[in-house]
């Protein structure tokens, strides 16, 4: 039977235990998971034939420049869903395959903090390589870079609008008569950084918007790649702005990058960052002195991620006994087939991940997939998960006894009654079901 360390390690921080993983958790539980992250992390072997964000968004711009809504409606109808379908499979085999599992959720939470989401169908392009291109390589790194990275993915320009924000008094505000958008400003102080607990004001969005002014796009027939990140000085605001208190001397693209850097140090985005890492990882009411603890390490280290995540490991709290909350339905199948061994056909699991109302990528707003238990829990959620957990069981092909990959799964977190079920099941796919739907592989 493995020890209950052993389980959080899995389970709470990471994505389930794979067989041959286990006698490393055993031994060192702590140690496994800070080992994941102190080393670079691997780029999954899925990753290896998907086209990066420019190159995608540069067959985007190209069939809105050709054809204009006749190509834009062909390309999301047609070439949108073959580019979702290899995203979002090669995501979910990445996790499911990984050796790395706390750096994957790792690497879901950030993506999920800065969203961007395909229910706005230009993004159906985007998603797979923002989170592979701004989210992943700076999930050990610091907060600043991610989200200036993020900001600048082609992705999030078109997901918030910012590529076509024009600063009022810039030299094309003034000719064209275009405005300010201040969508991607305002989520970055409500949900990227300070948090609205950090009281800024209408003033201080419209403030960002400007410095971020001219982050756009290379259209074509402009020179260059297609698509790629470009900062044109002529739709920037003029002039210095003062954020928060703080005042930025007049620049270009300079100013938006001192801007977000300023925001990803700043106090509030400390406490607001450490609220949802302790939320996540150690119950939906967290304790306060570890959402203190990681909070001090945040600012203390500049927003160092590597740094807060080893807090997170380190400290007592998220190793204490806590009301477990609910696996999101992506959690819960990646656990799944961790456990089982078995890497699924990406296309049945996607359709799957939708019908438990998780579908990859797709998140109802900017401000991402919710994680609390409640979220998850209601009736027809939970009756959904039963019916998957017996599709599962029917669908697999395994000879290992329920029983023991009950052991391996869940070790002394199983409850006498889940136990007796899956013992006592009349065939090993009932088994398999019942370990499946049980409250506790249910839970992480």
């Amino acid at each position: 039977m493995r020890s209950g360390a052993a389980i959080i390690a899995a389970n709470r921080f990471g994505l389930g235990a794979r067989a041959a993983e286990v006698p490393l958790l055993e031994a060192d539980p702590r140690g496994w998971l800070l080992r994941q992250i102190d080393m670079p992390g691997e780029v999954p072997a899925a990753f290896a034939n998907l086209a990066s964000g420019n190159r995608r968004a540069g067959e985007y711009m190209e069939a809105v420049a050709a054809r204009r809504a006749a190509g834009l409606e062909d390309l999301l109808r047609r070439n949108g869903r073959q580019v979702y379908g290899e995203e979002a499979g090669a995501r979910f085999l990445a996790a499911v395959r990984s050796p790395q599992s706390f750096r994957e959720r790792l690497v879901a939470f950030w993506s999920n903090h800065l969203t961007v989401s395909v229910l706005r169908p230009a993004i159906t392009f985007f998603a797979g390589a923002y989170e592979r291109e701004a989210i992943r390589p700076h999930v050990t790194g610091r907060f600043a870079d991610m989200l200036v990275a993020a900001c600048a993915h082609p992705a999030m320009l078109l997901y918030l609008d910012n590529h076509l924000s024009v600063g009022p008094n810039s030299e094309s505000g003034v000719r064209s008569r275009r405005g300010l958008n201040e969508n991607l400003a305002r989520e970055i102080l409500e949900l990227h950084t300070v948090g609205v607990a950090a009281g800024y004001s209408q003033d201080d969005v419209r403030a960002l918007a400007k410095m971020i002014t001219g982050w756009g796009l290379l259209r074509p027939n402009e020179g260059g790649t297609t698509g790629a990140f470009t900062f044109r000085a002529r739709a920037h605001e003029p002039g210095e702005q003062t954020l928060l208190g703080c005042t930025f001397a007049a620049g270009g693209y300079e100013q938006g990058e001192a801007a977000l850097t300023f925001l990803a140090t700043h106090p509030a985005t400390a406490r607001h960052i450490a609220t949802k890492l302790a939320r996540h990882f150690a119950g939906d009411d967290p304790p306060t002195t570890l959402v203190d603890r990681l909070a001090m390490r945040f600012v203390e280290t500049g927003g160092d991620l590597l740094q807060v995540a080893r807090a997170l490991v380190e400290a007592p709290e998220p190793w204490a006994e806590i009301a477990p909350k609910l696996r999101t339905p992506f959690e819960l199948q990646v656990a799944a087939y961790r456990a089982l061994g078995i890497a699924p056909a990406p296309d049945r699991v996607l359709g799957s991940l939708a019908q438990l109302g998780h579908p990859m990528f797709r998140a109802p707003s900017p401000a991402g997939w919710p994680d609390r238990a409640k979220d998850w829990a209601g009736p027809e959620a939970l009756v959904k998960r039963i019916e998957w957990a017996v599709a599962v069981a029917e669908r697999v092909r395994v000879t290992e006894a329920p029983t023991a990959i009950l052991e391996r799964a869940l070790g002394p977190a199983a409850g006498d009654a889940t136990r007796f079920a899956v013992a006592r099941a009349e065939s090993g796919r009932e088994g398999l079901a019942l370990l499946l739907a049980s409250p506790e592989f249910q839970r992480r």
